[in-house]
This record gives C-alpha cells, sequence and structure tokens, in this order.
C-alpha cells in the first residue's frame, strides 16, 4: 500500500505545450510534468522567479495520469503586431512596443496555438524523500489555491472542481482509477445529475484508456500485471521557470480498455 494525491482535470479547453516548432504552438493529449508542477506551485502560492522552491517542488514529486478522454484537438490561429528590433532598445511594455515606431516599422507576427477540448484526466501524485511538502498540504492548497489554476494556458480554466484527496492505494493503477466509479463525487447526493455527467464522461471517452508515469517510479509500477507497453520523450521537465527552459525525460504508458 501507498499513499497517493488524486484529483481530476477537466475543462472545456486544454493546452499541454510540447517543442515549439517555428509559430507552432503544439499540444500533447495528456498533461505534461511542467503544468502539474505549476499547477501545485499555483495553488500553494510559489512565484514562477523563486528558483529555490520551484526546485525543490520539481524534486519531490512523481506524477501518475489516466487519459479518459482525448479530447478533440482545436487550432487557433493568431496574427500579432510587433515593433521592429531595435539596437539598444527594450521595450518595458506592450503600449510602447507599439507606440515608438513609425506605422510603417510595424510588422505582423503569426502564430498558431493547438488545445484540447473536452478531454477529461485522473492524476496521481505520489512523493520522493525530498518532497518539501506533505500531500496533505498539497490537498488543501488545491481546494484554495492561492493562485488562479488553469490547464496548462490562462485562456483554459478549470470547469469542474478537482476533487482532491489523499488515500492510500495497492498500486497506482488503483489511485488512478478512482474517479471510475464516481467521476462527480460532489453530486452524489443528486442521483439523476451525477448520472447524467457520468454519462456524458463516458461519451467523451474513446472505449480506451491510457495511463502514463514517470520513468523514476519504473516500468512496472503501474501494478505488477500491468507492465508499460511503450516509453515517450518528452521535454517537460522545467530547469528554468524564468529563462522557460525544460529537459528532456522518458514517460511510460500503457493503452488498456475502459471497463
Amino acid at each position: 500500500m501507498a499513499e497517493y494525491l488524486v484529483f481530476r482535470l477537466y475543462g472545456p479547453m486544454a493546452s499541454w505545450g510540447e517543442i515549439a516548432v517555428g509559430e507552432s504552438r503544439h499540444s500533447a493529449s495528456q498533461p505534461s510534468r511542467s503544468a502539474l508542477l505549476g499547477l501545485l506551485g499555483a495553488a500553494l502560492g510559489v512565484r514562477r522567479e523563486d528558483d529555490d522552491a520551484q526546485a525543490r517542488l520539481n524534486a519531490g514529486y512523481r506524477f501518475g495520469i489516466k487519459l479518459h478522454a482525448t479530447g478533440h484537438p482545436l487550432r487557433d490561429y493568431h496574427t500579432v503586431q510587433a515593433g521592429p528590433q531595435l539596437k539598444k532598445l527594450t521595450y518595458r511594455t506592450r503600449r510602447q512596443e507599439l507606440a515608438l515606431p513609425t506605422r510603417e516599422q510595424l510588422g505582423t507576427l503569426l502564430s498558431a496555438r493547438e488545445y484540447r477540448c473536452d478531454a477529461f484526466a485522473t492524476v496521481a501524485v505520489g512523493t520522493t524523500p525530498e518532497a518539501p511538502w506533505s500531500l496533505g498540504r498539497l490537498t488543501e492548497a488545491l481546494r484554495y489555491p492561492a493562485f488562479p489554476l488553469y490547464l496548462g494556458r490562462k485562456s483554459c480554466p478549470l470547469s469542474a472542481p478537482l476533487a482532491p484527496r489523499v488515500a492510500e492505494f495497492d498500486s497506482l493503477k488503483s489511485a488512478l482509477d478512482a474517479f471510475d466509479a464516481s467521476p462527480f463525487p460532489e453530486l452524489d447526493k443528486d442521483a439523476t445529475r451525477a448520472s447524467n455527467i457520468a454519462q456524458r464522461w463516458l461519451k467523451l471517452g474513446s472505449g480506451q484508456a491510457r495511463y502514463y508515469w514517470d520513468e523514476a517510479w519504473g516500468v512496472e509500477a503501474l501494478a505488477p500485471d500491468s507492465p508499460a507497453t511503450m516509453s515517450l520523450t518528452r521535454h517537460d521537465t522545467p530547469t528554468s521557470r524564468r529563462r522557460w527552459q525544460f529537459s528532456p525525460r522518458q514517460e511510460f504508458m500503457r493503452l488498456e480498455d475502459a471497463s
């Protein structure tokens, strides 16, 4: 038996950043490590420029994810005005950038951002010996966050409570299956409404469940009879939040038919 913090993630839009290629900002289907650390950090009130707290947060926790529904892809096209890059001049505000040059000097930047619509995921958090905050403290912070929480981007708010709870489970898989019977436990007293939402949950799914977990947990960490079926490389371990730098890691995945 091991203790895990379990919570769910759902919103009309989410964006789990992958490597940016040129003007394109791609999104993975499952939450990234950096996004989950950012979620915990925002809940705790850890600021981006606090390098020490960010490093302790990164070293202290491991994540497992069950993706119930991958969601539908959405591509958002942007055009943004931009001032010229002048030597010895640093724009302090967006207003200054657009006001200083003449109209003929303004250029246009093109970019595209990807999102996932109506994606569901359950997240399980485990601690390492270096964990700076207990799972109980994280649970309290997720219920009463210091800063607003969002799903990868500030334009992607949560549309359902996280419903965090700490409990002991016999495996990581059992922890990730915690919301299967009752995806919205706060509605259990309203059986009709809870049933309607559960049906929507199931319809959004693909009939298959995808499990992801950190390489540090081991290839057979999901459950004794559920080894990983593949390994993925993701560049989502933050090395500097201020400079927006990330390092690669390995992530294990297992695909199963949804029960």
